[in-house]
């Protein structure tokens, strides 16, 4: 029997996405340079479950899994992806959760910084 997602998560080696440090801060793991396959098919059978929630990145629309304190998102449609394959190392992003609409809806000049709270939260419907 495989680990639960939890425990596999937390043994991950996330690494700070460089490039985002000042206008979205997240985190992120390869599944197949990191050794990660396992939390790419934990992940992808959340999301076939049916647990993935849509949500807007600005004018991309992504599904996003809520777990603990962070949400998680792969960058390749997870119904294209056969995890245990090992064929193509895929991206699997986190970021902690602000546990207010922001975590569905990115308005622009949200930084995504815990410290720099828009004035105005974010009202669009998700659709």
């Amino acid at each position: 029997m495989g680990r639960q997602l939890t425990e596999l998560i937390e043994a991950a080696p996330w690494r700070e996405a460089v490039t985002y440090r000042d206008t979205w801060p997240h985190e992120y793991v390869l599944s197949e340079k990191d050794d990660q396959r396992d939390l790419l098919a934990a992940v992808c059978a959340r999301f076939h479950a049916g647990e993935g929630v849509t949500g807007r990145f600005f004018r991309m629309t992504n599904t996003y899994l809520f777990v603990g304190d962070y949400k998680y998102w792969l960058m390749t449609d997870y119904r294209k992806i056969n995890p245990l394959a090992g064929e193509d190392n895929y991206v699997i992003n986190r970021a902690r959760l602000y546990r207010d609409q922001r975590d569905f809806v990115i308005q622009p000049g949200d930084t995504g910084r815990h410290d720099n709270y828009p004035l105005s939260p974010a009202v669009q419907p998700i659709g």
